[in-house]
């Protein structure tokens, strides 16, 4: 199906219908390449690809124990780079082709870093300047809005998790069981939609894993809706950002059910209830799940796209193809 003469949104709800069985998939591929743990890992991304890459820092950083953090593209497309002498840099880009992503694939190689790349398109410029590729597998993603290859994302990298402690690969195969056959439609839907279409300012909060996702759906919101949205952690929300609580605001709380994080979101919402915030709290265990790895958790927080992209339409707006987007975005 392509763009032209089709029904409005019908492309971002087929893709993102595919993601269960997308992420199923791409958490348990096979990895052949001999991966040594490093003693950092530097993500680069852009977009949703880096909401991935921040969603899958926190896991990676509790499970091997070392740094993991987002480096600029900038410093390679725009700089001459940093040295990454004993690192690995992993590169998340959909389409592999993004210009600014292709020169720190290329330039963090240069600067000793081993390459590893998470990719939807086979054969890509991202992956032709990688040492290993782990493969998004979502197939053709036509809407301007990244969904399925989203999901992929964050799965393909718990599938290099297992591959850097082979332990793991017991969560990331329980993940894929349990994710396959779960239903997108959110219980909560009907009123998370009223609450949209109210907004006009909204704070989506999480933590840990969580504030990947937040930053995800705050991008889903600008980008298909149009609604002014912010992601937060739920620590750092509640210095400067909780004055924004004396206008009206929408408060979107996301709990991936790790237990450390609940005193976290607990004083957030009281607080931004106390301030008469539309406060809402997404659960992990409203979709039915409540034995997940915390990376796959937040994964599935951020798929309420048909909750955005019903949102989008009763506004009038097609979220296949935001009028001032495309789907690959050039930088520099």
């Amino acid at each position: 199906m392509t763009r032209e003469n089709k029904t409005p949104g019908c492309l971002m709800a087929a893709e993102a219908a595919q993601s269960p069985g997308v992420f199923a998939r791409a958490a348990v591929q096979s990895i052949p390449s001999v991966i040594k743990l490093p003693k950092a890992i530097y993500t680069i991304a852009r977009g949703s690809s880096d909401a991935a890459a921040n969603i899958l820092s926190y896991e990676f950083m509790r499970e091997l124990g070392i740094p993991v953090t987002s480096l600029p593209p900038s410093m390679f497309s725009l700089g001459s780079g940093v040295d990454m002498n004993g690192s690995a840099a992993l590169v998340i880009s959909q389409s592999g082709s993004s210009s600014d992503l292709v020169l720190s694939a290329k330039g963090a190689g240069r600067s000793g870093a081993r390459v590893l790349a998470i990719t939807n398109q086979p054969d890509s410029p991202v992956e032709a300047a990688s040492d290993v590729t782990l493969a998004i597998g979502a197939g053709p993603e036509l809407a301007v809005p990244a969904t399925k290859s989203v999901i992929g994302s964050v799965a393909a990298g718990m599938a290099l998790l297992t591959k850097l402690k082979p332990a793991y690969m017991t969560k990331a195969q329980k993940a894929a069981s349990a994710i396959e056959t779960m239903c997108l439609q959110h219980p909560q839907a009907a009123s998370l939609q009223a609450a949209f279409l109210r907004a006009r300012h909204v704070y989506v909060i999480g933590r840990d894993t969580g504030y990947g996702a937040a930053h995800e759906i705050a991008l889903k919101l600008k980008e298909c809706c149009a609604i002014h949205a912010e992601a937060y952690s739920s620590s750092e929300v509640l210095h400067g950002p909780l004055q924004l609580a004396t206008n009206p605001l929408m408060v979107l709380l996301l709990d991936t059910g790790f237990t450390k994080i609940q005193d976290s979101l607990d004083q957030a919402e009281a607080r931004f209830r106390a301030a008469d915030c539309d406060v809402h709290r997404l659960r992990i265990a409203d979709m039915g799940l409540d034995d997940v790895p915390p990376a796959a958790a937040a994964a599935l927080l951020a798929v309420i796209y048909p909750v955005i992209l019903n949102t989008a339409l009763a506004l009038g707006l097609d979220p296949d193809a935001p009028e001032t987007l495309s789907k690959v975005t050039q930088t520099i």
